[in-house]
């Protein structure tokens, strides 16, 4: 059995050998791909907000109440934009997890080393994969001449959204039980917990107000988008930890193991 915050392929050079080096430039593509969407998807939800207000607030043909959806303004002449947005946002969001799992499994980030954070990990890739399809497949199926396949898919991108959260919470807590660095992985589920968690309890809020109060669900709706953002921004904190290489002296650090006279032992005969 492993040893707390242990990675095997920390302590045979074979091991340590085909471990993904990632080189300095290569990580500040990966760091950057969460940021990037993150812009993207806020840009363009905010241009379209904006565009709404300037115009002198419309009404679209497909809106109900005084307020517009994000879906009415991604039905008009904004349809490009709308959809790029959430192609973009869609794949973003998919490659990140993917990527997380990536350095996860080459030992640049915490590994999970029982079957169990494999499970959760790929379930909660499953869960971004339907997320991206739904969001992809709402924006072109627009509200204004397709309204049921509009809402099917927008419960489809929620569902996959929530899912994937609770996946991912529940990986990186039990990942936490066996890492040396508790802290930071402590950090990033509670965040994913409290954003998700709140985006969740809005989302069924929504889900309510969107049939009887038509104004409540709009501007719970764009709420909801905007607060989307900070989800994706987490993923900027999981992979910037994947920044040092795991050096003799980080791997001590990584390996440390608690003694039961309170001193530690670290791996030092472990090599680059």
């Amino acid at each position: 059995m492993p040893a707390q915050g242990y990675h095997p392929s920390l302590n045979n050079s074979a091991g340590a050998r085909a471990m993904f080096h990632l080189r300095e430039r290569n990580y500040r593509y990966f760091v950057a791909l969460p940021i990037f969407v993150s812009f993207i998807w806020f840009s363009s939800l905010l241009a379209m907000l904006l565009t709404w207000i300037i115009s002198g607030r419309p009404r679209y043909v497909s809106q109900e109440g005084s307020i517009a959806y994000i879906s009415d303004v991604g039905a008009s002449f904004l349809k490009p934009l709308f959809v790029v947005a959430c192609c973009i946002t869609g794949v973003g969001f998919l490659l990140s997890l993917v990527l997380e799992r990536l350095l996860r499994h080459r030992g640049r980030l915490a590994p999970g080393m029982r079957k169990r954070e494999h499970v959760l990990g790929t379930l909660a890739i499953i869960g971004a994969f339907i997320a991206m399809w739904g969001l992809i497949l709402l924006s072109g199926f627009d509200t204004g001449r397709y309204p049921s396949l509009h809402r099917v898919f927008l419960l489809v991108f929620m569902v996959g959204v929530a899912l994937s959260a609770i996946f991912t919470v529940l990986e990186f807590r039990w990942i936490a039980h066996d890492y040396a660095d508790v802290k930071k992985l402590r950090r990033a589920y509670i965040a994913k917990a409290v954003i998700a968690g709140t985006l969740v309890l809005l989302g069924i809020v929504f889900g309510i107000t969107l049939f009887y109060v038509p104004n409540v669900g709009a501007v719970i709706e764009w709420t909801i988008a905007f607060g989307f953002t900070f989800y994706l921004l987490t993923f900027y904190y999981d992979l910037r930890m994947a920044k040092y290489r795991p050096t003799r002296e980080s791997k001590e650090m990584m390996v440390e193991i608690p003694r039961g006279d309170g001193s530690s032992d670290g791996a030092e005969g472990s090599q680059a």
